[in-house]
């Protein structure tokens, strides 16, 4: 598959776009590549383009203030999409980092591209809906993983959703995204591979 059907795939998946809904879109999508370690957007700058990963993972994050520590916030990983959501959907300066941990490669569409499709297509319309529902249920199962679960839930959970994360990412990066110090995620991999 090439990349522009990878997305074209994805895209009929998350949003029942038809050949001939992506086709209207085509011209807008662009590839970029980004080395580790660059950044996809800074914090207080607003997020004016939408990606497709086609590979590679990147994490948004914050620093706090008192001591310097970055703590992850959201994971993105190969065939989903990477986005600041609420600055993007507001366009409105980003409360976080967003940050290649591997070398990654995307396709993107500039947010008033996007708004133009939205305007000549009520398939685009939904996606555009869709994409709020979104950034919305990314958000909150984020929250409620942290309120509702144990430290090996939100493991379990962040192995369905990023499967290939472990040999990608280093794991101080998975520690601070689970919110869990190092060792315990040694043992929580422990007491999992032990079932």
């Amino acid at each position: 598959m090439t990349e522009t059907e990878k997305l074209a795939f994805a895209l009929n998946q998350f949003a029942g776009l038809s050949e001939d809904e992506f086709k209207q879109s085509e011209d807008f999508w662009m590839p970029r590549t980004y080395k580790k370690g660059e950044f996809y957007n800074l914090r207080g700058t607003v997020c004016t383009y939408f990606g497709f990963i086609i590979d590679g993972v990147f994490r948004s994050y914050t620093i706090e203030e008192k001591t310097g520590e970055e703590k992850n916030v959201f994971l993105y990983s190969a065939n989903g999409f990477v986005v600041s959501f609420k600055s993007f959907i507001n366009q409105i300066p980003c409360d976080y980092h967003t940050q290649a941990l591997t070398d990654a490669s995307i396709i993107y569409i500039r947010y008033t591209d996007l708004l133009s499709l939205y305007r000549n297509s009520h398939q685009w319309e939904k996606f555009g809906r869709l994409l709020a529902q979104e950034a919305f249920n990314v958000t909150m199962t984020r929250i409620e993983g942290f309120l509702l679960k144990s430290p090996e839930e939100r493991y379990l959970d962040l192995i369905r959703q990023h499967p290939d994360i472990f040999n990608n990412v280093p794991l101080y990066h998975i520690s601070s995204y689970l919110g869990i110090q190092g060792p315990s995620l040694s043992r929580i991999r422990k007491r999992i591979s032990g079932k």
